[in-house]
């Protein structure tokens, strides 16, 4: 699930202030997110059958591989997306005896895990120095699948719904708990149909790995130039660097898509607009806080 880091704040809503809107309208919109979700939900279950549990560890897989030489066990696989880190961060058959030694400083300094402070899904991110397989149509449905539906999600989709509530961005919501609970399923809306477009629909139909690979090393400006052109540009599934269809297409898609579910007063091509250009932003703005996360919290929490 993306951060949605600018749909928060008042200067990319640019939404004119118009008086509550009635119980009538909303059950109207209501039934076409319904409607909209449900079609998601539809393609997934059609293309990804009998997925596997979600992990609900905040490390990734893989940073448990130093183990004793004497035990072989090893927990299921859970998805083709987490299994292809695990199979990308292990060591060679020839390693030495002691295959925690021949970690590199690069490798601890750049390792990801599942979720940004416990409440930002980041599934999607791949640590420095990793070389993973492609993932299959099943890998990117699931991936969308973590990214949306795990317990970080709905913390974090909370957090924007409060923020846009007491901005006030969408004044035609109402206040109270009534008020909230209309910003909170549009915010939900709004994530579950953007990373799926983006992680999940678009990478199938071209092919395009969804995921954010690290890059973990060099100056600020260097990983941050780095970050923002992810953007634009991403990996295929034969390894190949292409235009991020992904990203921009599905980024577009979604913005075009809540034409059905918000208030009319809401709509539009320029609206649209908009908010696609907000996406896309807020894309940007993702994918710094990937690239530095490792690094916040190897210095600033102490953590490994």
């Amino acid at each position: 699930m993306m951060l949605n880091w600018t749909k928060s704040f008042p200067t990319m809503s640019l939404r004119p202030a118009y008086g509550g809107i009635g119980q009538r309208s909303y059950l109207s919109v209501g039934g076409r997110a319904v409607a909209a979700i449900a079609a998601i939900l539809f393609s997934a279950a059609a293309l990804w059958a009998q997925a596997p549990v979600p992990n609900t560890s905040d490390a990734k897989p893989g940073d448990g591989a130093c183990q004793q030489p004497g035990n072989t066990s090893a927990r299921p696989s859970q998805a083709e997306s987490q299994s292809g880190k695990e199979s990308g961060e292990k060591k060679s058959t020839q390693a030495p005896d002691d295959p925690c030694a021949s970690k590199s400083k690069d490798e601890s300094e750049g390792k990801q895990t599942n979720r940004i402070m416990g409440v930002v899904p980041n599934f999607g991110a791949v640590s420095a120095n990793t070389q993973l397989p492609p993932l299959s149509t099943k890998g990117k449905f699931w991936l969308a699948t973590e990214d949306n539906f795990d317990y970080s999600s709905f913390i974090w989709t909370g957090i924007l719904a409060g923020q846009e509530f007491g901005l006030k961005n969408y004044p035609e919501f109402g206040q109270g708990m009534a008020g909230y609970g209309r910003y909170y399923w549009h915010t939900f809306v709004d994530g579950v149909s953007g990373t799926y477009f983006t992680e999940a629909i678009i990478p199938w139909v071209t092919r395009e790995d969804p995921r954010y690979y690290t890059l973990g090393h060099g100056g600020f400006f260097r990983r941050t130039g780095y970050a923002l052109s992810r953007v634009v540009i991403t990996k295929t599934d034969s390894g190949h660097a292409s235009f991020n269809w992904s990203e921009v297409g599905g980024n577009a898609l979604e913005a075009g898509l809540s034409n059905a579910y918000y208030p009319p007063e809401e709509r539009g091509a320029r609206q649209t607009a908009i908010n696609w250009g907000a996406q896309l932003e807020s894309a940007a703005l993702n994918n710094i806080a990937k690239e530095f996360w490792p690094d916040f919290r190897r210095v600033v929490l102490r953590r490994k």
